[in-house]
């Protein structure tokens, strides 16, 4: 058994190691709350400067969205740089919008200087339109030309569809940096060189009390501590109420995730290319070809409810069928799903609590690249070498509305799919 339940990626990861729970008293200079990508990446940064670091995870390291999503890297964020301008003005934007591009970047670079030879590449990203509208890509293209020097390319409905066999399709902008991968052997990966360079990783070590209020910190779990002078929360959606700001801060959604049978000459009726894709809905269906192209994972639908595996797989299965009919009879093997942090703003949270506790999570399904970035600008804080983490600071731990925010949100995302809906249906009789 890996822990990791049975998602694809724990039937396909190379590392199965199991670390020890933490026993006894511990000093680093800095202790991690959680073992995800964020926690992850910001224990890695500052071993590499030289800082004593202990990692604590409650499960195994890349236990929660971390190792169950679908393996997008690519820029942005949760919600448009349109939003993030209005809410902020348009420098801000344009820094925080660089910085989501430096955040891919991260990965690719430890993906190179880790010699990960168990996660390969794919590169190329489709989003594609469920409706017609090739001068509203257009502008978005040359929008990111001009004000990033990213390149994006506009695919006519014929293209698309000649990768893509559906209908339900129109236009796509065609994204050659993107990449998809395995993101818990990275997760894994990242471990191992926190461990090369001295790190301490604790897992099946629940935090379930801490003291933060002295210069010198105090985290413990239930048969030991760590005392340190900066702690880190990264726990995700995961995060409990060891702070309970923290997590009134947000709202715990999940979202799901299947991986068909093998059925190679089936699926290529379907989908014609290894790259990644995701269509314009809200929340919509993201989904790429593994295992060398002989299965599909498909991955989308959100809630803020959990629903168990079976009926998980045949919702999933439908929604799948409805884009592509030719798959009706591919078999679903299995089907997972993993809770993502939501804030109200849809913008991470990344920032400092108080002196020492500092605090990065609430990526909002769009955690590859802005994990990346915010584990960096939380380790530069800690060393004192950039305050870059404070552009985050207009998007703060504003309270999600508990149940209230719940059911806010499972409302909003129910008017969206509505709204979706009438688009494309509008789509559909005008074609």
């Amino acid at each position: 058994m890996t822990g990791y339940g049975d998602t694809y990626y724990a039937r396909t990861l190379t590392d199965t190691s199991q670390r020890s729970s933490l026993n006894g008293t511990v000093n680093a200079d800095v202790v991690v709350v959680g073992g995800g990508l964020a926690g992850l990446t910001a224990a890695l940064e500052l071993s590499r400067s030289g800082r004593s670091v202990v990692v604590l995870e409650a499960e195994r390291v890349g236990w929660g969205a971390s190792g169950r999503n679908g393996g997008f890297v690519g820029p942005g964020y949760a919600t448009s740089l349109a939003n993030i301008t209005r809410m902020v003005g348009a420098e801000r934007a344009q820094s925080l919008y660089r910085l989501s591009m430096e955040g891919a970047r991260i990965v690719e670079e430890n993906i190179n200087s880790l010699a990960m030879t168990d996660n390969p590449r794919v590169y190329g990203k489709i989003s594609v339109l469920r409706y017609d509208d090739p001068d509203g890509l257009r502008r978005q293209c040359e929008t990111m030309q001009r004000e990033f020097g990213y390149r994006l390319e506009v695919m006519q409905t014929d293209a698309v569809r000649t990768v893509l066999q559906s209908t339900k399709y129109y236009q796509a902008v065609y994204d050659p940096a993107s990449f998809h991968f395995h993101p818990l052997n990275y997760a894994r990966s990242l471990a191992q060189a926190i461990e090369a360079q001295g790190g301490q990783i604790f897992e099946k070590s629940r935090v379930l009390g801490c003291d933060l209020d002295r210069p010198g910190k105090i985290v413990r779990t239930a048969q030991g501590e760590v005392r340190a002078q900066d702690v880190i929360l990264a726990g995700g959606g995961y995060t409990d109420g060891l702070l309970p700001r923290l997590r009134r801060s947000i709202l715990p959604i999940a979202t799901y995730v299947l991986l068909t049978e093998a059925a190679p000459e089936r699926i290529a009726e379907a989908v014609r290319t290894p790259m990644a894709i995701s269509d314009n809905r809200r929340a919509g269906d993201y989904y790429r070809l593994v295992d060398e192209g002989r299965r599909l994972l498909w991955g989308g639908r959100i809630t803020t409810r959990t629903t168990e595996p079976r009926r998980l797989a045949e919702m999933m299965q439908r929604t799948m069928v409805a884009t592509y009919p030719q798959l009706k009879d591919v078999r679903v093997e299995t089907a997972w799903s993993g809770l993502m942090a939501y804030a109200r703003h849809l913008m991470p949270l990344i920032g400092q609590l108080q002196p020492g506790v500092w605090y990065v999570f609430g990526f909002g399904g769009r955690g590859m690249n802005t994990t990346a970035i915010g584990g960096r600008v939380i380790a530069e804080g800690i060393l004192g070498s950039s305050d870059r983490y404070r552009l985050y600071e207009p998007f703060g731990l504003t309270w999600s509305g508990g149940p209230f925010g719940i059911a806010a949100a499972q409302l909003t995302y129910w008017t969206y799919q509505a709204m979706d809906f009438a688009k494309e249906h509008r789509a559909a009789r005008a074609s």
